[in-house]
């Protein structure tokens, strides 16, 4: 609930603190004395438009402050959070005395205090905080449009807005975001569906590509090293009659009977005996020596052997030489990167097949999205449909005693086509207004006057008394053009809405004023310089010379006291 403000130099508001009570709160005054002003003081706290024209003659800058108390819970508290603006408790706890209707309950620690400012130069230029944070004009707006409703001739939140008519109707059929989820899920399974199908078509117009490049590179099938090799074996074979003559001439050396090595080792070993240990050395020495030989022999055999067989012809080998430098060109790679080059080109080929797999899963999954939401959806509609039903019969009902009777409420929920479907649903909802018999049911603000509408507003409220955020309503003259029975019925519904909020009415009609649970008289004083200033009407005398006042004018008689006593009798009752 709103539990204080304070303007500074607003029009003719020089400085002036209001504190605020629970319940319905009657401002009352003469027309002219200011209190349109203070409505739009505290529009300014909430983030209504400024204008450098509301700056008080004297002064360099306007300034007001509205202070909240809400349960911990609110949304105004959620909006926040979400846009990381840390809000300590600083009216945690609190709980004044005397600023609680019936049925309100203390909250205690449960309680956040918020405290929304707005400052105006003479320039027009203006500045928002909320706790001494500041913030932009946007998120004060946003956090000021779930403190307070204003319904006025000129102003009813919510009702003239056909935008706000569904979240209305899903608070009152309780309801309200059961389609968000679904609808959110849906277009996540599209959004994935989407993307994952402009990957699969992108791999599509590279799959004949890469299809190629693994054939041609299964068939050549290269092998780490092998161009090395090759360019070893075309070396050679450049050279090989040259080089299997050399081959030759070796081994017929190492092969000739006077090898010099088994003639040593045969002389040496007659006179081992004679010549000590050392000659045994030696001639171990000779064996090791022919071994190797022998080694080499074969190695220069098989050599030539592979020469003359397996060598095969420089043309092939050239050829094969040729085939994996184009391969390794066309990739871009070396020779000896063509096997991994192979495997990843293969690993693309085998995601693009699994991607049609998963395609297919993907399209099952958004099907099952929508399934779900319609499913959703639908009966979300039905329950609108039903809780629309209820609330023109209740409102039928209401808008008898408010002189209304003429007049015909209706909900129409009408189904959307799937492309204008959203996160509330397959419908929309409108609250569609005749004021004539017979005539066309239209959007309220072309049908209604200024007075009707804030009545239409008052009816609404009090049939959905539980709807809405908003714990402070504000109706600017809902009693313009009315009075005796249906003054007393609007007296009667707002002091019914004061149960479950803080209501505050601008009135000049003595029968809403008298139900007041709280009264406050708005004055302009001063004889040069005139200021507004606002008096709490504390007493019970008081109180009776007001409503007097409001009955017969500048000059109270005692009749006009006597009418007071009994309004004030009655709205006590």
């Amino acid at each position: 609930m709103l539990v204080s403000l304070t303007i500074q130099n607003v029009v003719l508001i020089e400085q002036l603190s209001l504190t605020l009570e629970s319940g319905l709160c009657a401002l009352t005054g003469e027309t002219g004395a200011g209190k349109s002003i203070l409505l739009d003081a505290l529009g300014l706290a909430l983030g209504a438009r400024s204008e450098a024209g509301l700056v008080r003659a004297e002064a360099e800058q306007a300034q007001v402050s509205a202070v909240f108390e809400l349960p911990a819970s609110h949304p105004s508290l959620i909006i926040l959070h979400n846009s990381n603006l840390f809000i300590e408790s600083g009216t945690e706890g609190h709980q004044a005395e005397g600023h609680q209707a019936e049925g309100h309950q203390a909250e205690g620690h449960q309680r956040r205090g918020l405290i929304l400012r707005r400052s105006i130069g003479r320039d027009g230029r203006s500045r928002a905080f909320i706790n001494d944070q500041p913030v932009s004009v946007g998120l004060l707006r946003q956090v000021g449009e779930t403190l307070v409703e204003i319904h006025g001739q000129f102003e009813t939140q919510g009702l003239l807005n056909p935008a706000t008519h569904g979240a209305l109707l899903d608070d009152y059929a309780g309801v309200a975001g059961r389609t968000e989820t679904f609808w959110r899920a849906w277009q996540d399974a599209q959004q994935a569906l989407a993307d994952h199908r402009a990957a699969v078509e992108s791999a599509r117009r590279e799959e004949d590509y890469l299809r190629t490049s693994v054939q041609d590179l299964d068939s050549l099938a290269p092998q780490s090293g092998e161009e090395t090799h090759l360019a070893a074996r075309r070396e050679r074979l450049m050279h090989r009659t040259r080089v299997l003559e050399a081959l030759s001439a070796a081994d017929e050396i190492l092969s000739a009977d006077s090898d010099p090595l088994r003639k040593a080792a045969a002389i040496v070993q007659r006179v081992a005996d004679k010549a000590g240990p050392e000659a045994e050395q030696a001639i171990a020495a000779l064996d090791r020596a022919m071994e190797e030989v022998t080694q080499a022999q074969g190695l220069l055999q098989s050599l030539s052997t592979d020469l003359q067989e397996g060598e095969g012809d420089l043309e092939s080998v050239d050829e094969r030489l040729h085939e994996l430098r184009a391969q390794a060109r066309k990739h871009q790679c070396a020779p000896d990167d063509l096997p991994r080059i192979r495997d990843e080109l293969a690993g693309r080929l085998n995601a693009l097949e699994a991607g049609e797999d998963r395609l297919a899963d993907l399209i099952r999954a958004a099907d099952q999205a929508r399934t779900a939401f319609v499913k959703e959806a639908q009966q979300v509609h039905a329950a609108r449909l039903k809780a629309g039903q209820k609330l023109d019969r209740l409102m039928k009902a209401e808008l008898v005693p408010l002189k209304l009777e003429k007049a015909q409420f209706m909900t129409a929920v009408e189904e959307l086509p799937e492309a204008e479907w959203g996160p509330q649903g397959i419908s929309r909802v409108r609250f569609l207004v005749a004021t004539n018999p017979g005539a066309t049911p239209g959007p309220l603000n072309k049908i209604a006057s200024g007075g009707e509408m804030a009545r239409f507003m008052l009816a609404l409220k009090v049939v959905m008394a539980k709807v809405g955020a908003a714990p402070t309503l504000i109706f600017d003259e809902v009693d313009t053009g009315i009075g005796g029975a249906v003054a007393d019925a609007v007296g009667e519904r707002l002091a019914a809405l004061g149960q479950s909020h803080q209501v505050l009415v601008v009135t000049h009609a003595p029968q809403v004023a008298a139900r007041a649970a709280h009264h406050y008289i708005v004055r302009k004083e001063g004889a040069k310089a005139l200021k507004t200033n606002v008096i709490v009407l504390e007493d019970a005398r008081a109180r009776r010379e007001e409503i007097a006042r409001m009955l017969s004018g500048a000059s109270i008689t005692d009749e006009a006291r006597a009418a007071a006593d009994r309004l004030l009798a009655a709205g006590n009752a």
